[in-house]
């Protein structure tokens, strides 16, 4: 990217860009801290991170108008690490994280994206939104019948107000309501101050107070792994949303290696590491967002909110935070995939169902996407294998074997079960016009056949080489053993 496009980024209409930035920190606000108790840490440290990540992606990212922050799947994986090892482990792994997403955009891994199929990320998706919900189940439980009440009213205008206005977001109302309420009306119901305590002033810097022995390292570069790719993964899908809308094309390296510095210097404030976020960010686009001052604001604006207005927010109960996070998990989940379960080829449709499993059993988003791009390229192997034909025509003084489609590992022991080696014929004519050898598992195969044939003194020709196409056959061979 160039310094006048860079610059050109900064400079889209200011007033709307501070005001579409201003909006889409209400709208970051509570799923913040709502995700803060999902991954079991105080609201300080993601709100301190959603604000150190929105400013300096700003400024180091590849996506204009897209907002990141420490909340979505990444929380997920971090949930598992702070319950069985504590907070420092997490502020650890964050810095591996971010120093792991700068090694992945200098070594451009992000084109590894092409390889995560529709199905695999629709069922990324909706691992999410079931792993979301699940994670409101234990505050919903051993509760008295006030935290229901004020769920199902949080609900309520969650969905119904926006068919009044959608000058505030819904969610932010829900909050500002429920709170008020028991403000005015005191009840037994947990609250956000029960969380931990919010921040008061600037955030400092800070280093994690472990050991750094091997077994420190052994317990948190897994999850570190884990964090880098999820977060990755999903500030990549977030930048197709936005990529998409504007009808432009963003710098997905510069994405991967500015969200890297963004999460080792949240590692270096105390938070939590962090990503894209596709709701906050479609709600940027919709109020005018589209480049990196909207991005700036949105992290500025909440430090601000945060230092004035903790003792409110400390106030708002979980209530609150539970209709919000119901009301993303049912709109993150692809409903329209369940229909398309029939429609949908079978495999496709298995991979989907399998990457979701996986995801909700292991709690592991990135365990369920390699899987799931694991299937993907067996059932794509399989799919290209059932593409190759060999046609046989045998006579007392001729065998001709044409051969049609792609021979590769999968496919190229059905090349050589279809060989006669007990043939009578004189001659054996092998054409590849019409045929692909992609690796050197095909290349042994037709030098194995070729050799055997040869073995029982019959002549054998390989017809319809051409470089281009089977360069890699002539790579392979010592000896000019294949005819033109």
């Amino acid at each position: 990217m160039n310094l006048s496009t860079y610059r050109a980024q900064w400079a889209f209409s200011p007033l709307r860009e501070v005001l579409a930035g201003m909006v889409g920190t209400f709208a970051l606000i509570p799923e913040v801290i709502a995700f803060s108790y999902i991954a079991g840490v105080s609201p300080a440290v993601s709100l301190y991170a959603s604000f150190v990540i929105s400013v300096a992606i700003a400024i180091t990212g590849g996506r204009p108008g897209m907002i990141s922050g420490a909340a979505g799947s990444v929380a997920l994986v971090a949930a598992a690490l702070v319950h069985h090892h504590g907070i420092q482990y997490m502020f650890l792994a964050t810095l591996i994280a971010g120093a792991m997403q700068i090694l992945f955009g200098l070594l451009r891994l992000h084109v590894l994206m092409r390889f995560v199929s529709k199905e695999v990320q629709t069922g990324f998706v909706n691992a999410l939104a079931i792993l979301i919900f699940s994670a409101q189940v234990p505050q919903m439980l051993h509760v008295t019948w006030h935290t229901y009440a004020l769920i199902a009213l949080g609900l309520a205008i969650i969905y119904l107000l926006p068919r009044l206005t959608t000058s505030i977001p819904s969610p932010l109302i829900c909050i500002v309501v429920l709170t008020l309420i028991t403000i005015w009306h005191p009840m037994p119901v947990h609250t956000v101050a029960d969380l931990g305590a919010l921040p008061t002033g600037l955030p400092f810097l800070t280093l994690p107070h472990l050991p750094l022995t091997l077994e420190t390292f052994e317990i948190v570069l897994p999850y570190a792994l884990a964090m880098a790719s999820v977060g990755l993964l999903e500030s990549l899908m977030t930048a197709g949303v936005v990529d998409d809308h504007t009808d432009t094309h963003g710098e997905p390296r510069m994405e991967c290696t500015g969200l890297g510095i963004s999460n080792i210097l949240v590692g270096l404030f105390g938070g939590i590491a962090g990503c894209g976020m596709i709701g906050q960010t479609v709600g940027n686009l919709r109020y005018g967002g589209r480049g990196r001052l909207s991005t700036f604001t949105a992290g500025a604006f909440l430090l601000i909110l945060m230092v004035l207005l903790h003792s409110y927010v400390a106030q708002v109960p979980m209530a609150a935070l539970v209709a919000i996070m119901i009301m993303v998990s049912v709109s993150t989940f692809a409903w329209g995939s369940l229909r398309d379960l029939m429609r949908h080829p079978k495999l496709s449709s298995l991979v989907m169902i399998i990457t979701v499993v996986v995801t909700v059993t292991t709690h592991d988003l990135a365990a369920g996407v390699a899987v799931g791009v694991l299937l993907s390229g067996v059932f794509f192997a399989w799919r290209a294998m059932g593409m190759l034909r060999i046609e046989a025509k045998r006579s007392e003084t001729l065998d001709l074997y044409t051969v049609h489609g792609q021979v590769f590992f999968a496919s190229a022991d059905m090349l050589y079960d279809a060989v006669d080696f007990q043939t009578a014929a004189k001659t054996v004519e092998i054409n590849v016009a019409d045929a692909t050898f992609w690796d050197i598992t095909s290349v042994d195969i037709l030098e194995k056949i070729v050799g055997k044939l040869q073995g029982r003194s019959i002549d054998v020709r390989v017809e319809g080489l051409h470089s281009r196409r089977h360069g890699l056959i002539a790579e392979q061979s010592d000896e000019p053993l294949l005819s033109m």
